[in-house]
């Protein structure tokens, strides 16, 4: 087998377009992975190779828990790891590339920009290796150079300064990228990624790299989690291009603790059945144009969830909520909760946080709520907190802005959904 972590010093250094390449080239044997609660990402991962990405976080699971997590679905030749920020960054949370790459044992990549310099490169990469014993990094891939002769130059230098770590080659500067938008990258410039992987990869040796991550496989230990009995209830997850942050493990949960699952998908206006006992509805987009144009259609799917929320179980994240919820300034939901939101022009939350319940989880959103700021429980980040979620007066019904790993919470899994 062949695993690998992709990492850098920062955000914006090429970290997802390597991953991304890397990806369609190994696309017919590859498993992606992703360090951290991102959603955005593992959607780009899965859409390149065709293979459900998996999220790989500490905060929100054990380091066993991690491990068992990454073997489990280490199912392909290859696995690759895209990691998060710079390659210590979330030590604070034991959610870093560091962390997760020195966990696992999986040789780290990293990604350094060679504009503008050449000595100064390997100064940079001295650094990060002294800063933390244990650290995995074998290999450097230089992005943002001019030309070969500018790659030589840092090449020559490193080799002569490190005898543990590899220069795999190089990336061209002014290389097309993927436009931003306010939650991550892209999905709609997907058809770009042939063209700028060959472009990556041109200068990439890519037999070097997976003689560096070669590794023997390994089995899994105990199932380092507490077990749900089976349930003989059926649920439905709602979750489509609108409700799309869906971590693939909570669904692959789901499908091992419920006799059935059901996938319904608002934007082909498809009604819940009545036979489903719960419903638990993914985080994504409400608020923006677009993603309301399709919600308003889905006239079917909207009563349906109205009559199951008079006497049934109904658990949503983030967008889940504020389709709940009556109104986001003008756009008007289902009206199952009594709170409305605006969204801001700023992000309200972004990070780590934990419930009252010691639920540990991730939010990131531009909504605020404006009519009942009461909620039900509290998100804390440190020290104080705010509010982040509602339910109905009997209690079956509950919002969240909080999203989490089911696997490391059976609790809020049996509570909120069985």
């Amino acid at each position: 087998m062949v695993n690998l972590c992709i990492s850098a010093i920062s955000s914006n250094q090429g970290k997802t377009i390597l991953t991304s390449a890397l990806l369609y080239y190994f696309r017919n044997s590859v498993r992606p992975f992703k360090a951290g609660p991102d959603f955005i990402d593992p959607q780009f991962h899965t859409k390149i190779c065709g293979t459900q990405s998996i999220n790989l976080d500490p905060f929100m699971m054990s380091p066993a828990q991690v491990k068992w997590l990454y073997n489990r679905y280490s199912d392909k030749v290859v696995s690759i790891i895209e990691g998060v920020m710079g390659f210590y960054d979330g030590m604070d949370k034991k959610s870093s590339a560091y962390d997760i790459s020195k966990l696992l044992n999986v040789p780290t990549i990293l990604l350094l920009d060679g504009s503008g310099s050449y000595i100064t490169v390997s100064a940079v990469l001295k650094g990060l290796k002294t800063y933390k014993r244990g650290n995995t990094i074998r290999g450097v891939v230089l992005n943002r150079i001019g030309s070969q002769s500018h790659y030589e130059l840092i090449k020559e230098r490193i080799e002569n300064d490190f005898d543990d770590v590899a220069v795999l080659g190089w990336i061209p500067d002014h290389l097309t990228a993927l436009r931003d938008t306010h939650l991550g990258l892209d999905l709609d410039e997907i058809d770009k990624l042939e063209a700028i992987s060959k472009a990556v990869l041109e200068h990439i040796d890519i037999e070097s790299l997976i003689v560096l991550g070669r590794c023997e496989a390994k089995e899994n230990s105990s199932y380092p989690f507490r077990r749900l009995p089976k349930s003989d209830k059926k649920i439905a997850v709602v979750s489509d291009e609108n409700f799309s942050f869906l971590y693939h493990d909570n669904l692959r949960f789901l499908e091992e603790i419920f006799s059935e699952v059901v996938v319904i998908r608002p934007s082909h206006d498809e009604a819940i059945p009545e036979n489903c006992d719960s419903v638990y509805i993914c985080g994504g987009y409400v608020e923006t144009p677009k993603a309301y144009a399709s919600i308003q259609k889905a006239l079917k799917f909207k009563a349906s969830l109205i009559r199951h929320a008079r006497t049934k179980k109904i658990y949503t994240e983030c967008a889940g909520l504020l389709y709940l919820g009556k109104r986001v300034d003008e756009k008007v939901m289902s009206g199952i909760l009594e709170v409305s939101f605006t969204l801001e022009k700023r992000f309200q939350r972004l990070g780590y946080y934990t419930n009252e319940a010691g639920v540990k989880g991730h939010a990131f959103h531009y909504t605020k709520p404006v009519d009942d700021t009461r909620g039900f429980d509290i998100l804390t980040k440190g020290s104080g907190g705010s509010v982040g979620s509602w339910q109905s007066a009997n209690g079956k019904v509950f919002g969240t802005y909080l999203h989490t790993l089911f696997r490391s919470h059976p609790s809020l899994v049996k509570k909120r959904l069985m």
